[in-house]
This record gives structure tokens, sequence and C-alpha cells, in this order.
């Protein structure tokens, strides 16, 4: 008889179970209508959130506070959140049009409002990925705000220790702190945390605002407060979701507006039946890779290739910026901000309005007749399936006639994480491989390895893994996809979405191309698998400016048949 087998689970496997479980459990909660993060309601979200440790959340499972996992989150919130008992995620349901001023995250565009002293109302109209972002993070700083409180309350009578008096004294004093006043108040606020004064101190300016500048020590405080006030006046914090969400979600209702919005401008000035290249990429590159050279050519000639972009790219070139942009908008380009609620931007650019010849593109051949290029702001995870798909349907006239586009092409780029290399490199995929169901979209892309070569920034090719969020990833998963027979090179959040929607329009409902061309290509924004090199460890910088002008350069070669 053959011995029995032990069986035991890998932590890839674990972390695999943690993400379908907290997926199935925030669907089930959203479904629910209502929660309690840190009661009974929220014992599975955090208990697999913590059994996954995400890499962006660093010692979420150890005592100590986690500061750069939650500067990461903070950033991707909206302002005075921390301070709310009640968070209510909300559709667009007219609060633009109160007196409720719309607060913005700096990292994330979603509108946001605060109701009164303990409310805040979270706009999602992006879809199920904005509620997976936002109810992860807030389960994370939840969790936080436990440790403050397990480190802080010395019993049940709301008895609190003495570094907890002086940072609540500090935080309660309306004017500005002295540079000895702070150090006093971050002295605290590291036995509060768990950590050392160094560690404190070089985070602290990371969390300030021009009005705030001493805000880190207020989002210690509240989340500490509201926590202690949890566990002795049994006063949970609760996030709920409006009837009005629940209804609308997973409808394309604003992903069918954001379409639509496009197609009447395209028809209404008679574009329409051109052929169409939908880009989807920032609202720069793509204007500036054309425009740039006959605007601002001469004064970069003798510069290096890149340098014109790199200016165009820092935060204090709003001049240099303006004349590009404004040159487009005589030139050709059409500007449609976007007022769907998808917040996702679009430009529309008639080729036969550019003269090549002023461009870097002064080869371009064109067959037939002059293309459009519909350039569309980045999606949010499955929010890429609802654009696209609304966008790739048949345009429907006033008259009752159908349009069917014809549209010969779409590209996609953006960032994503490695799993081989480093920040800035570039990655080729062949395929997307759909994380929480290892569906996959295997597809001929149009761009290649051979490409990027001889540019000096390293180039990668092989399948990516399409994530259900970046915020979720640990090492273990990612380095099973990476080493197993999968191969992944990298992992991003919309690509499988796209291509389900490209294949939906071209292969089974016929409303565009059979033989649509695709183009996928990313740049690197993180190595989840290096230590220091997560998103939580800060952005590109002018690191990302030659490889997504690179990346932008090549797809529209390829456009316009630049030989």
């Amino acid at each position: 008889m053959k011995d029995i087998k032990n069986i035991s689970r890998s932590r890839a496997q674990e972390s695999s179970g943690a993400i379908e479980r907290l997926y199935i459990t925030m669907r089930h909660l959203f479904n629910r209508g209502f929660y309690k993060p840190m009661g009974v309601s929220g014992d599975t979200l955090r208990e697999a959130l913590l059994q996954l440790r995400p890499e962006i959340y660093g010692s979420i499972a150890e005592e100590k506070v986690e500061l750069n996992g939650l500067l990461y989150v903070i950033e991707r919130l909206p302002i005075g959140i921390e301070e709310c008992r009640y968070i209510n995620l909300t559709s667009d349901e007219g609060y633009s049009k109160s007196h409720f001023r719309a607060i913005v995250p700096p990292k994330r565009r979603r509108n946001c409002y605060r109701i009164d002293d303990e409310q805040m109302n979270v706009e999602i109209t992006r879809g199920r990925s904005d509620i997976y972002d936002i109810l992860t993070h807030l389960t994370f700083i939840f969790i936080e705000s436990h440790k403050i409180k397990d480190r802080v309350l010395i019993d049940d009578e709301g008895t609190v220790s003495r570094d907890w008096q002086k940072l609540e004294q500090v935080v309660k004093q309306t004017k500005k702190l002295t540079l000895i006043e702070r150090e006093k108040a971050l002295s605290h606020a590291s036995n509060v945390l768990g950590r050392t004064f160094a560690e404190v101190q070089d985070i602290y300016d990371d969390f300030a605002t021009i009005d705030v500048p001493d805000r880190f020590l207020h989002v210690i405080y509240w989340l500490g407060k509201l926590a202690i006030e949890e566990i002795v006046d049994n006063n949970k914090r609760t996030i709920t979701f409006s009837p009005i969400l629940r209804e609308r979600l997973g409808h394309h209702i604003y992903g069918d507006i954001w379409a639509t919005n496009i197609k009447d401008v395209l028809f209404e000035n008679d574009l329409i039946e051109r052929p169409i290249h939908i880009i989807s990429a920032n609202m720069h590159s793509v204007m500036n890779s054309i425009f740039a050279e006959p605007v601002l050519g001469k004064k970069y000639k003798d510069l290096a290739e890149y340098q014109v972009f790199e200016d165009l790219s820092k935060s204090g070139s709003d001049v240099l910026r303006k004349k590009v942009e404004e040159y487009a908008l005589q030139n050709g380009m059409i500007s449609l901000p976007d007022t769907s609620g998808t917040n996702i931007d679009v430009q529309i650019f008639d080729t036969s309005k550019i003269d090549f010849k002023k461009t870097v593109f002064s080869n371009s051949k064109f067959e037939k007749e002059t293309p459009i290029l519909i350039v569309m702001d980045y999606a949010f995870g499955e929010q890429a399936y609802e654009t696209i798909d609304e966008l790739l349907k048949p345009y429907k006239t006033e008259e009752g006639e159908t349009l069917l586009l014809n549209v010969e092409s779409v590209s996609i780029m953006g960032k994503a994480g490695i799993l081989q290399g480093g920040k800035g490199d570039i990655m080729i995929p062949t395929a997307h491989i759909n994380e929480g169901t290892a569906d996959n979209y295997p597809f001929d892309n149009m761009l290649t390895l051979e490409m990027f070569a001889g540019n000096g920034i390293p180039v990668f090719q092989g399948p990516m893994v399409s994530v259900l969020g970046t915020s979720l990833q640990n090492r273990d998963l990612l380095k099973f996809f990476h080493e197993s027979t999968w191969k992944a090179i990298g992992l991003e959040m919309e690509g499988a979405y796209y291509q389900k929607a490209i294949q939906s329009a071209s292969k089974i409902r016929k409303s565009i191309n059979p033989n649509v061309k695709v183009r996928y290509a990313y740049y690197a924004s993180d190595n989840p698998l290096e230590t220091g090199s997560t998103l939580a460890s800060g952005g590109l910088g002018t690191t990302g400016v030659k490889p997504t002008y690179l990346i932008t350069i090549k797809i529209l070669e390829q456009i316009f048949n630049v030989k």
C-alpha cells in the first residue's frame, strides 16, 4: 500500500487562497450593504489580509506600525478620512451640485465629500476594482489603528499612556509647532508607533500638506482615538454602500455615457467613418511626441534626444506644456475632459490636419485615408473592460442608422510592476493571465522586443499577470508566477480586461475588424520582489520619461507607417 502523501500548502497557495477569500468577502459585504471593519463582519477581511501580508503593507503582521504602507494608503484616501467613524461609498448621486466641496486624494482620481465631523462619502464611478482598492486600504489603516490602541490603552476604562496624553495635547493646539515642540511630539509618537525616532522623523514631512504641516501627528492621533473608542465605548466604525451604488454597479452606466460622448464628437466632426486607432496612455505623451518638435524643436536641437520630454514632464513646466497644447488644439487635436464620471479624459487627433513634415514622423505614409487617434487616459482595473467594451460598440445616429467603427488598432501602454529587472525597464507582453481565475488571453503583439533594443533600456518579453489589485500582491505569489511555467515577467491591473473586450468585439460580436491589431507595452514602476522597490518606496521621477516616450513613439511609428 502506498504511503499517504503529506499534503501541505505552500505560501503561494495560501496567498492565492487569501486573495480569493478577500474578493469573495468584499463582494458579499457589498451585497449586504454595510459592515463594521473591526467587528465580527470584518473578521474575514482582516484575517485574509494578515495572512496575505502584501508587500506594499510591509510590517502589517508585526506589532510595530507600518509607516511606508501608511503613507502609500493615506495618499490614496481623502484628507480627513482618518477622523471619520462612518464611511459611505456612493455612486455619483449629485453631491457635485451641492455646497459640499469635493476632496480628491493626491494619488487617486475619485471625488469624496466630508458630510459632517463623523462621515465621509466616497464616490465610486470606476467599477468594482475601485471598491476592492478602497476596502483593502481601509482594512489596512484600521488594523494599524488598533496597533496604536494596543500600545497606548492601559485598561478597559480608557486610561491611556503618558505618551498618548502628550500627543493629544500637541494635536489639540492650533498654533504651528516650533522645532523643539515638534521633536518632543515625535519622541512621544515614536513610542506610540513602536518605531525609532529617526524612522518617524524621516517620514514626517511626507505626510505634510500646505495647510497642515504636522499632518502626520493628526493622522496617528485620530486613527488611535477612534480605535480606543471602539473598545472603550463600543462605538464601532462602519462602512456602508449606498442603494444607488449597489443598483448601478456592473451595468456599464458610466462607460456607456463616456463612449457615447466620444462617438458623438466623432460624428459631429465627420470623423466617425475614418480609420480609427485607440491608444490607452497618459494625456501628454502622444500630444508631446507629435507636437513638441514643431513647437520647441529649434530650442532643443543641440540637446539630448529626450531632454524636451523631460522638461515638459517637470512640475514647474506649465508654460512650456501650454505652448504645445495650444499648438495641438490648432492642428487637429480635440480635447474631451471627462464629464461622465469615469475620470477618463480623452483626446481625439485628426491627423489630416497635422503637417507631418514638421514633426519627427516626417516619413509617414498613409495608403488610404489619414487616421483618427483616440487617446484615452488610464482606466482602473475592471473599468478597462467597461470602457473599451462600450467604445467598440456600433454608433447609433439620431436617424436610427447604425455605424460600425473602423477600428484598425488598439494600443495599451502604461506603468506596471516588473518581476525581473528594475524601475524604468520595458515589458512587452505576449499574453495576459487573470490572477484570480487563471483565465488567459494570448495575442499577437505588434510590438516586439527587437523594436526596443539599442536604446539603453533593458527590455523583457513574456506573459504578464493582470492582478486584482496592486496593493494585494505578496512576494510568494509573484515568485510562483515568475518562476513556474507561467514565466510571468510583470504584473498590472487592466491588460486582461482590455483584451477580453477587444476579443469579444472583434471575434464574436463582429462590431470591429476581426483582424484588429493590438499593441501592449509597459514600463516598470516598481519591482515587488525586491525589498525597497515596491510602489510604497516612492515614484519614478524622471526615470519614467524615456521609456514612456520610447513606447509612445514606437506605437505612433507603426500607426503612421514610418519606415
